[in-house]
């Protein structure tokens, strides 16, 4: 049950680098553990020398994302305890719960409640506990429904899925959808396209287009204020150097194809 020395030390980089992508993840609108999971995940993938070895129990791609996933469910409570903002679903399910109590998520929360505040804090130490004590009796558990034949796992999973959708609206069409974008998504994992974009553009591109709404109306419809304002420019700035980044290595390797075949 407990990992080998061997195991803590080729987890322990990929621990810091999860901690890390899921603080700054959680903190920020439309984020949450699900999507630090998927970026820690991926960029692992990225650094490590031979990323075969995901998906056949590397400890790298079982650390991170679970460092991550821990550290974005915390800092989530950062801004809903700081600034009153839900930065996702399950902390807007929280507001609700405050207000219900009438309590209003804000600056004023941690001066007029710090019982409030310090017993968030202490229900994560303990929640972690006994998760440990939860899980490690229940591991045996965990390992047999891995062995669960996948012919049988497949189907069922779909079946699950689609009645979850068809509850949501009572409607078929979502059904039908749901299938579409599954034939996309199972197109995409062929072409090795990453999960993780894909998901920070489905759970952000509503707050992107609402916000971008917003800062037009505020300007009377003058797109130059995102280049005028310093905090914007500075941050498109930033956005189009990492996309060059990215870019970069399939061009130089499309080149040294191009080159390679060339010669030939």
């Amino acid at each position: 049950l407990m990992p080998t020395r061997k195991d803590l030390v080729d987890s322990t980089p990929a621990i810091l680098r999860g901690t890390v992508l899921g603080s700054i993840l959680g903190i920020l609108p439309g984020g949450g553990a699900v999507i630090a999971s998927f970026a820690a995940y991926t960029l692992e993938k990225k650094l490590a020398k031979d990323p075969s070895r995901f998906g056949r129990g590397a400890i790298e791609g079982v650390a991170s994302p679970e460092s991550a996933n821990n550290a974005a469910a915390q800092t989530s409570f950062i801004p809903l305890l700081t600034l009153g903002i839900p930065p996702n679903a399950v902390m807007a399910l929280m507001v609700g719960a405050m207000t219900i109590h009438g309590i209003v998520p804000g600056p004023q929360v941690m001066q007029k409640q710090p019982d409030l505040v310090w017993g968030m804090i202490a229900s994560m130490w303990i929640g972690n506990l006994m998760l440990i004590i939860i899980n490690l009796p229940l591991v045996g558990i965990w390992v047999r429904l891995l062995r669960v034949p996948y012919r049988l796992m497949f189907p069922s999973i779909v079946v699950f899925c689609a009645i979850g959708i068809y509850s949501v609206n009572n409607a078929p069409v979502d059904v039908v959808l749901a299938g579409a974008f599954g034939l996309v998504g199972y197109w995409l994992i062929k072409h090795d396209f990453e999960p993780a974009p894909l998901l920070l553009g489905m759970v952000l591109g509503p707050l992107m287009e609402e916000n971008l709404r917003r800062a037009l109306l505020i300007s009377r419809g003058d797109w130059s204020v995102f280049l005028s304002r310093p905090l914007s420019a500075v941050l498109l700035a930033i956005a189009a150097a990492l996309l060059v980044l990215a870019v970069l290595p399939t061009l130089r390797a499309k080149r040294d194809e191009v080159f390679v075949e060339s010669e030939g």
